[in-house]
């Protein structure tokens, strides 16, 4: 079984609408896939039309960006319900805080000297809910200045580039809980991947999100090399947390990450769907069913 738990559409940063990434996973013999778009849920309805009529199990769920110790961390938040007051508010104003920073960013760019203007993002972002860093890279591809997605990061947007601007971000341990009141479960998305700053996310770092409600790792993933992989499994053991595995599939925005290049073990993802009922049961909110095709 191929299980696949991290994947973008169109409705954040990918390249694919919400429909045909799932007839992709069909077509590529995905038995699983996650959609987590962006701190975003407008994906979920079209891919679920999609999911039943083809045959692909649905599990649905969002990357919400987060902050932790100062630092930038991405938290897979998966089947909650999406319509509880705290989580449907704090993703508004995540989705705020990337159209904000939009205009400093092009306006570092011009200062560079780059021709680029928000109708150059409009261009190439589609249907997202919200225009952010890739999109600005995906345009500037467009134009030329760079050839791909990594190299605008690496020179301009990421961290440490001319052209980066801070914006809000949700408080890491504050998610963890709000997820587990909307009846979802939470997996800490690449937590040590080379670009990320992750310095806070040692053992008694994680143990502490943990205790806060985390369920699991995202331990198989591009970004980690094989000797990481292996220290974030043991720690994973350690603590008694879900081990995940996906590709972060963003369609052509993203090289190197094709659909099921990293997978989900069905016992992992067994563990995980039970967390997900109990958070469900225990709160009572009308969560999303994990759509099984008929």
């Amino acid at each position: 079984m191929r299980i696949d738990l991290h994947t973008h559409s169109d409705r954040s940063d990918g390249t694919e609408s919400p429909a045909e990434l799932v007839k992709r996973a069909h077509a590529e013999r995905v038995d699983v896939l996650g959609l987590t778009d962006h701190d975003t849920t407008e994906s979920w309805q079209e891919a679920a039309d999609v999911a039943e009529r083809v045959g692909v199990t649905l599990v649905r769920g969002i990357e919400v960006s987060c902050t932790y110790a100062g630092s930038g961390v991405h938290l897979l938040a998966y089947l909650p319900d999406p319509t509880y007051p705290p989580l449907a508010e704090e993703l508004d104003r995540v989705l705020a805080g990337r159209n904000s920073r939009l205009p400093a960013t092009l306006e570092r760019l011009r200062d560079l000297g780059i021709d680029i203007d928000v109708h150059d993002v409009r261009r190439v972002a589609g249907e997202t809910a919200a225009m952010g860093r890739p999109h600005v890279a995906d345009a500037l591809v467009a134009l030329g200045v760079v050839a791909d997605r990594n190299e605008a990061f690496d020179r301009f947007l990421g961290p440490q580039g001319p052209a980066y601007v801070h914006r809000y971000a949700a408080d890491l341990e504050t998610m963890i809980r709000t997820v587990g009141d909307a009846g979802g479960v939470t997996v800490l998305a690449h937590p040590w991947a080379r670009r990320h700053d992750h310095s806070a996310l040692d053992h008694d770092g994680v143990a502490r999100l943990r205790d806060a409600g985390l369920a699991g790792l995202e331990v198989d993933h591009e970004d980690h090399r094989p000797e990481v992989r292996e220290r974030l499994r043991e720690l994973a053991r350690e603590l008694d947390l879900v081990v995940t595995g996906s590709s972060d599939y963003h369609g052509l925005g993203k090289i190197g990450h094709e659909l099921a290049c990293n997978t989900t073990a069905p016992e992992e993802l067994d563990r995980l769907l039970r967390l997900a009922a109990d958070a469900a049961a225990r709160t009572s909110r009308d969560t999303p069913e994990v759509l099984v095709p008929r």
